[in-house]
């Protein structure tokens, strides 16, 4: 569905995005990660047609946004990271007057209308004014506009930017139905866990690169390949297993909390295994030894510590 080859950005002598090379499947979502003046707004942009390329291609659904822009547009739902409603409209009229800018007959309008109002769960809200509706409602409403005509594509820029939790939870809901439909999501956030959680794949841009790529399990086992950490509860006090895993070789840290213990080791899920064997070899009472799962937000640290790119 979407496609780039050296896909470049530059705004007087800031490259904005660098030579970004990108693919997304249909009907899968994508997560781009990254901090602020990254260049995944730019990179958004560019893919809307709303910003054209300083240098490189993408294609959208197989159009290229340069030289087929109103196709891809046709095809596309793009939600900035800030975008205007109109105040004095109703969530009604709001959406009919995109409509009709899609130019879609007058005879369909209402009952698209109506059925992205279910989807948004903003039915009851039809006949409110827009500039009434909280922002978490405003936000659902932008994303409604967004699939007026249809598209195969949406690109979302923060979508849940300033939202409550109880807004973010209503909105995440909302996507992962639109992805159960088909659609093809690119999407980016600042809540790790939660894109983690919905994409497919990410990618994580550091000052206009991307500098990681792939399945979000990939990144992660790619990240965690050097060592694991695991948690150890005691049925006993701490001191005599302290003792043991101090002679153990391979383990980089030791945190001690009462009966748990935390430890970083290096190896694979064979040397977890050995460890617990030799601890019970050794008559140490443990009713719980588990991995800790490795935070997305920790991997892009990771990832973006080290400012080079490091896809395989």
């Amino acid at each position: 569905m979407i496609r780039t080859a050296n896909l470049s950005k530059r705004f007087g002598g800031v490259e904005a995005v660098q030579s970004l090379n990108l693919m997304v499947r249909e009907g899968t979502a994508y997560g781009l990660i990254g901090p602020n003046g990254a260049g995944k707004t730019t990179t958004m942009a560019m893919l809307a047609t709303l910003l054209a390329p300083s240098e490189g291609k993408a294609w959208i659904g197989g159009w290229e946004v340069r030289e087929h822009p109103d196709e891809v547009r046709r095809i596309i739902g793009y939600m900035p990271d800030f975008f205007g409603v109109y105040d004095q409209l109703t969530a009604e009229e709001y959406l009919a007057f995109f409509a009709a800018g899609y130019g879609i007959e007058p005879s369909r309008r209402e009952g698209i209308i109506i059925r992205l109002l279910e989807l948004v769960r903003l039915t009851d809200k039809r006949d409110t004014y827009v500039d009434h509706l909280s922002r978490g409602m405003k936000q659902r409403l932008g994303l409604a506009r967004c699939l007026v005509h249809e598209p195969r594509l949406l690109i979302l820029d923060e979508p849940a930017s300033g939202m409550d939790p109880r807004s973010r939870i209503e909105l995440w809901s909302i996507l992962r139905e639109l992805k159960a439909m088909g659609k093809t999501i690119l999407i980016s956030s600042h809540i790790l866990p939660e894109l983690a959680g919905f994409c497919d794949a990410i990618g994580v841009m550091e000052q206009g690169k991307l500098v990681a790529d792939g399945d979000v399990q990939e990144i992660m086992n790619r990240y965690q390949a050097a060592g694991r950490t695991v948690e150890i509860h005691l049925l006993e006090d701490a001191e005599r297993a302290v003792k043991r895993l101090e002679k153990e070789e391979g383990i980089t840290s030791l945190r001690v909390e009462g009966r748990k213990l935390t430890v970083e080791l290096e190896g694979d899920e064979h040397r977890q295994a050995e460890l617990l064997s030799r601890l019970i070899a050794e008559g140490i009472s443990i009713y719980r030894f588990e991995e800790t799962a490795t935070d997305i937000g920790e991997v892009f640290l990771k990832i973006a510590g080290n400012g080079e790119d490091e896809r395989p």
